[in-house]
């Protein structure tokens, strides 16, 4: 999400690498972070919304090696598997307070359960979390509930009902 006022060419670059983690009951993985300013003109003074596990690559790592490090960080899951690029976003991240142009990576990845370690979470985050869910398709539809980036919905489910894209879908364009 972008601020107004903020031009991207002014911002610091970040690559990312971030997953789509579901788990054996197909549910989704969030983590709700407070943002640096408000999420959402029409309600002044909202703060929280709702962001994929996965972090900024380190030098030298490759987007898989940096996807599988922030989830073992934010989620104390090791030995994954990755699946498939399922998508990709290209834009100014201006939520949390080290606004950044953020190019992003998203991997589709399947937890062998749903237990989670996030004692390691707020340690390795520069913002404040403020909660971490698996989510249903149906309990994201939830009025108000603010996820970033838009499109991840639409994209849990359409992964759920068999529909993996077959090249990254752009999730700029979900803003």
């Amino acid at each position: 999400m972008s601020a107004p006022g903020v031009n991207p060419t002014d911002l610091p670059e970040r690559e990312t690498a971030r997953a789509i983690l579901i788990d054996p009951s197909d549910r989704l993985l969030l983590i709700c972070y407070e943002a640096a300013r408000d999420v959402d003109p029409a309600r002044p003074g909202k703060r929280d919304f709702w962001y994929t596990p996965g972090g900024g690559r380190e030098p030298g790592e490759t987007p898989q090696q940096t996807c599988l490090r922030e989830l073992a960080e934010e989620t104390g899951l090791t030995g994954l598997t990755l699946g498939p690029v399922v998508a990709h976003r290209a834009c100014p991240q201006t939520l949390f307070s080290r606004k950044r142009f953020v190019r992003e990576t998203y991997f589709l990845v399947r937890a062998p359960h749903d237990r989670i370690d996030t004692s390691r979470l707020q340690e390795t985050e520069g913002d404040p979390v403020l909660d971490v869910r698996w989510w249903t398709p149906t309990a994201l539809a939830v009025p108000g509930l603010v996820i970033d980036p838009a499109g991840i919905p639409a994209l849990f489910r359409d992964i759920l009902a068999g529909h993996v894209p077959a090249s990254p879908r752009d999730l700029a364009a979900a803003l």
